[in-house]
């Protein structure tokens, strides 16, 4: 059957090169891609809808319910097993991979992850691991435009606007947004928006958010009816809320990059589900609006719905009390990165990005009530700001103003509050790029040096490995060898340039042909210099686990034109020359950003 479908699929190959030009094609495959992304977006939304509803549906309004303690617990153990006994391979931190996958995989993500991710985050959600569905669905996506793209035999670069296009499609069909699905590729992703570009991400985002309409209904997924005009002259604390917005995005990133290392050091699977476990049930038994994404809370906040936010809770009884409902969400915005945290330390499956939304809408809320409560200020609608600090707090953990305005505009149908949001999500970005220059998909990679950006020059070193210019075709020779053994090598070699190694292969210096030059041809001397005596240091070396960036750097501060490669333990591999370097740094470069 496999020989089947490759003999028929390489016949179709064929025919298209005939037959269709590659530009047309790539419109073709994006739209499948689009079709599939769209597809998987209401699939996954379903599952965790139908598995919420289905455990919660008769839970009490009036007090406490225990089932909080059991049912998240659950929902990671299933995950996690699932993981590590199935899938047998990390599908974490959804963004991040993709980001790694452009910037040194060739754009190929495994094919399992096209399915993988949907089944394990819609069982973490579904039983109320308190995470999103966007990463996820955005690493699915990004999963199906890499593999259609390899069945295809497309290239490198085409592989790449596919991985991106089935990105912004997972963002579009989940969240009805095409244009968020478009902003979130350019920002989040850091791919370059080009002319040979811009036409298949909106194709498939559109196609993607389009089936969504069409299998779920044209509702927005936030509805909102703004009941008041904006004023001018709240200005001022839209700005106060957008610098607000920027440092809880700041305390968001920290702490759950802080929570993510402390429990990489617990190396025993069960220590970890068990501290996930308990952690992320106690507080969603403490706190029911953690439980799940938390999007019904927003939708609550977005129509003033706020007096019944404790239901389920044992603080049901302070439903009525204005500061106590102030405390209530003061203490749900700051357990939610540590819920988020546990839920994926533990074993579950999910993103930041929904986290950040339901962060977002609480902040803005817990802004404008506790201000109105002061009453020395003017009137702050709860609705707006609620929208606005989604804005806010999505724009600084993601460090993407553009994605904040887009996504909650097109989420809600709030495009009259345009500017507010224009506002909000300027000053959060500029407040949290003050103290932290990476979002929090970002910071892993570029602390590896292993992040694509959209500076170019550092892009094309991101894509470039230091195995890749290693020239080995040098002569090695040894400390005790005589003079007359060394001209012996030098009449065998093209290189002007030796190696000196011990016999444990570790580098010791080098022999260079001009510094022998005056001696070389005086045969009384072979037997009395060795190469121990005219060797000189290599001074600076390249480790071979530096990044190009790194190397690049090196060969600014010492001007050589050539650098030996070391090992870990100090290994000689072989030298890296600036001639070398500059014809690959072309070869990506047309590779990757030319657009023809």
């Amino acid at each position: 059957m496999k020989e089947k479908f490759e003999e028929l699929l390489m016949r179709f190959l064929v025919w298209r090169e005939k037959n269709i030009k590659d530009s047309t094609f790539i419109l073709i495959v994006c739209f499948l891609v689009g079709i599939c992304c769209g597809t998987a977006a209401v699939l996954l939304k379903t599952l965790i809808h139908y598995i919420q509803t289905l455990l919660t549906e008769n839970f009490r309004a009036d007090g406490a319910n225990y089932l909080y303690l059991l049912y998240p617990a659950i929902g990671i153990l299933l995950s996690g097993l699932y993981v590590k006994y199935i899938v047998k391979d990390d599908i974490s931190h959804g963004v991040t991979k993709i980001l790694y996958a452009i910037s040194q995989n060739k754009s190929r993500i495994k094919p399992h992850n096209i399915w993988t991710s949907i089944t394990a985050s819609s069982v973490t959600i579904g039983f109320g691991g308190s995470v999103g569905a966007e990463a996820p669905i955005v690493l699915t996506g990004a999963a199906i435009g890499s593999n259609i793209g390899r069945l295809f035999r497309l290239e490198s670069r085409t592989l790449m606007l596919l991985v991106g296009c089935g990105a912004g499609a997972g963002i579009a069909g989940i969240f009805k947004a095409p244009i968020a699905g478009v902003v979130f590729v350019i920002e989040v992703l850091m791919l370059d928006l080009t002319t040979t570009s811009v036409l298949p991400l909106l194709i498939t985002s559109v196609t993607a958010a389009t089936l969504s309409y069409v299998l779920t209904g044209p509702e927005a997924m936030f509805q909102f009816t703004q009941t008041q005009d904006f004023l001018f002259e709240r200005i001022p604390y839209v700005l106060l809320l957008g610098i607000f917005c920027g440092l809880i995005s700041l305390y968001f990133t920290r702490a759950m990059i802080w929570f993510e290392g402390k429990m990489r050091k617990v190396k025993e699977y069960r220590k970890k589900f068990f501290i996930g476990a308990s952690l992320l049930s106690i507080l969603i038994f403490l706190f029911p609006p953690l439980y799940g994404e938390g999007y019904t809370t927003i939708v609550d906040l977005l129509a003033t719905r706020y007096q019944h936010l404790m239901d389920g809770s044992m603080f049901y009884f302070l439903n009525q009390n204005y500061w106590g409902l102030v405390l209530f969400l003061v203490g749900v915005a700051l357990f939610k990165v540590f819920a988020s945290s546990a839920t994926n330390a533990g074993g579950g499956c999910g993103g930041t990005f929904g986290p950040s939304l339901f962060l977002g809408a609480v902040v803005g809320f817990v802004f404008a009530y506790a201000s109105n409560g002061i009453g020395r200020i003017p009137f702050l609608p709860v609705d707006n700001f609620s929208l606005m600090g989604m804005a806010g707090v999505m724009a600084g953990v993601m460090h993407a103003p553009l994605l904040g305005v887009f996504l909650i505009a097109e989420t809600t149908g709030g495009y009259s509050l345009f500017l507010p949001l224009l506002i909000v999500s300027t000053s959060s970005y500029a407040t949290i790029m003050a103290f932290e220059k990476h979002s929090i998909y970002t910071m892993r990679l570029a602390q590896k040096g292993e992040l694509i950006t959209h500076h170019k020059d550092k892009a094309v070193l991101t894509f470039m490995q230091i195995g890749k210019v290693i020239e080995r075709d040098f002569e090695e020779v040894k400390p005790d060898m005589y003079l007359g053994d060394m001209v012996a090598v030098i009449a065998r070699s093209h290189r002007n340039m030796f190696p000196v190694t011990d016999d444990k292969g570790i580098l010791l210096g080098v022999v260079l042909l001009d510094d022998i030059r005056n001696i070389m041809f005086r045969p009384e001397l072979y037997k009395r210099f060795k190469v121990s005596k005219f060797m000189v240091s290599t001074g600076s070396k390249i480790r071979s686990d530096m990044t190009m960036e790194q190397a690049m750097r090196l060969f600014d501060e010492t001007k050589a034109w050539n650098l030996p490669v070391v090992g870990p333990e100090g290994e000689y591999i072989g030298f890296v020359s600036k001639s070398k370097i500059f014809n690959y740094y072309r070869e990506i470069l047309l590779e990757n950003y030319s657009e023809d």
